[in-house]
């Protein structure tokens, strides 16, 4: 049943140490947590390339610890702003735009590329690493649900190798291994159910920015946090699981689990499952793919039984959170129809990030515009950046 992907990493990555790194997204949660996981074992990796977009101030203190010889960020002013902070004598190249992204994340130099930018606009520089061959952590999720087929394709070709970085792939990769995948009857993704867990649509119409991003359990950026809030995070789950393991939509279960202890589960043709537990800490997931296959030391603290308390599961509420339903249907309909449902659902996020709409107005958006889709399937990434703008453009004046 499972049909990964892409090929594993061959011993030419596997057994070579020191390994050169580049980070995408370096000054987010994901890339802070990484440069944490290195700090931990720093004869292990060179960092080669750090891209952190607008937070030049952390990205300067970045540059000047790990002293990369690539740094990439969103634009030529901000390059100019980068290049002014840092210090004297340490003069690397600076890349800027789509353009820069992508040339960072295919230098000839770099073994390995943390993909942990925020939402599409990951895409175009995780597209470049796997046509140049490179070993991929995938963090940006959005890359599969935008465009899953294509980087299979790629991947095929290129003989680049992903290794998925989101906690619930990262556990279910972990179950699978050792197994024959012909035996999966099905994979189980755990979801925390976010802050709002077990309120109703009245309450919902009512909650503030801070209190969709105070999560329970994990500390992740704002966007994550809130789709965290409505269960899109895990709607864009199920399409990354779709493509990343090659599992139909029904093959896919989502329950809420509290807890976050347990990251997911993978069922077997015996009806036996085997589930990855562990602290929510994004460090586990981010060592496993960083140096796989050694597990390297990571400054987590272990998981206590005694002391976690009890682990209680229970049926996604449909209903109050419906983003998650959409993005099932937005996989059934293809068409492009993930893409417009990752678009509208960025637009809307950010939208209510500036107190411009409520809270339950981000799924009546993305379903608006899931409705106004035309059918029509991008078929190549500049296809895909097109609908992806357009639908951006009709969401943000619905918005307003």
């Amino acid at each position: 049943m499972i049909n990964y992907i892409s090929p594993l990493p061959d011993t030419s990555w596997s057994d070579t140490f020191p390994r050169s790194v580049v980070i995408l997204g370096s000054t987010g949660s994901i890339g802070t947590s990484a440069l944490q996981v290195l700090r931990e074992q720093p004869h292990m990796f060179n960092v080669i390339g750090l891209a952190g977009a607008r937070n030049i101030s952390l990205l300067a203190r970045q540059a000047d610890e790990w002293r990369p010889p690539y740094l990439a960020v969103l634009d030529a002013a901000t390059a100019n702003s980068l290049r002014s902070a840092l210090p004297d004598g340490y003069n690397p190249t600076i890349l800027y735009g789509p353009e820069g992204y992508a040339q960072i994340a295919s230098l000839e130099e770099a073994s390995t590329v943390l993909s942990a930018q925020v939402g599409a606009a990951g895409l175009r520089a995780t597209f470049a690493a796997a046509q140049a061959g490179k070993v991929i952590a995938l963090a940006n999720k959005e890359s599969l649900v935008l465009a899953g087929d294509l980087i299979r394709e790629v991947c095929q070709k290129s003989g680049a190798s992903l290794l998925p970085v989101d906690s619930e792939h990262n556990a279910i990769f972990q179950a699978l291994c050792g197994h024959d995948g012909a035996n999966v009857r099905r994979i189980i993704l755990t979801a925390s159910g976010g802050p709002f867990r077990g309120k109703d649509r009245e309450f919902l119409q009512t909650v503030t920015r801070a209190q969709a991003l105070a999560h329970p359990n994990w500390s992740m950026g704002a966007k994550i946090s809130i789709d965290s809030a409505t269960l899109m995070n895990k709607g864009l789950e199920v399409i990354e699981a779709h493509y990343l393991y090659g599992l139909a939509l029904e093959n896919i279960e989502v329950v809420v689990h509290p807890q976050s202890i347990i990251h997911s589960l993978v069922e077997y043709s015996d009806c036996s499952q085997i589930a990855h537990m562990g602290p929510p800490d994004m460090r586990i997931a981010i060592g496993y793919c960083l140096g796989w296959p050694r597990l390297l030391s990571t400054g987590v603290k272990p998981l206590d039984l005694v002391t976690c308390g009890p682990l209680t599961f229970e049926q996604p509420d449909i209903s109050s959170f419906p983003c998650l339903e959409l993005a099932r249907e937005s996989l059934r309909g293809g068409n492009g129809l993930p893409v417009v449902l990752n678009a509208a659902n960025e637009v809307a996020v950010e939208s209510f990030l500036h107190d411009r709409i409520s809270f339950l107005a981000i799924p009546e958006l993305i379903e608006r515009a899931m409705r106004a889709h035309d059918g029509h399937a991008p078929k190549t990434i500049d296809d895909i950046e097109s609908l992806d703008a357009a639908t951006r453009a009709r969401v943000r004046e619905w918005a307003t």
